[in-house]
């Protein structure tokens, strides 16, 4: 976004310093680094989250495109033992003729 040169780091803690007091910079540095490290571990568990739902939906999808796999596959199946049952039964009455 926008860098922050030596000078105004600087001025900035010159600042704060004056502000709030020597006594209370460590605790405001505490309490922003723990904030800190409290949105870090919010985003983690968030991009945590998102990837175990997008696998779980890979894993839908797998399982579904399995299942129409073998469905498609028990169809064809059932189609050739019905074709080998017509031709069962048809073959001794076109051999009669």
């Amino acid at each position: 976004m926008f860098g922050i040169g030596g000078g105004e780091l600087f001025v900035i803690i010159l600042l704060v310093l004056m502000l709030f007091g020597s006594d209370k910079v460590p605790e405001m540095a505490r309490n922003i680094g723990r904030g800190m490290q409290q949105l870090k571990n919010a985003t983690n568990d968030i991009k945590s989250e998102i990837n175990r739902s997008a696998e779980v939906q890979d894993i839908k999808k797998t399982i579904t495109e399995i299942g129409a796999d073998n469905a498609h596959k028990d169809m064809q199946q059932e189609v050739d033992k019905l074709k080998q049952d017509v031709e069962d039964v048809s073959g001794p009455i076109k051999r009669s003729r």
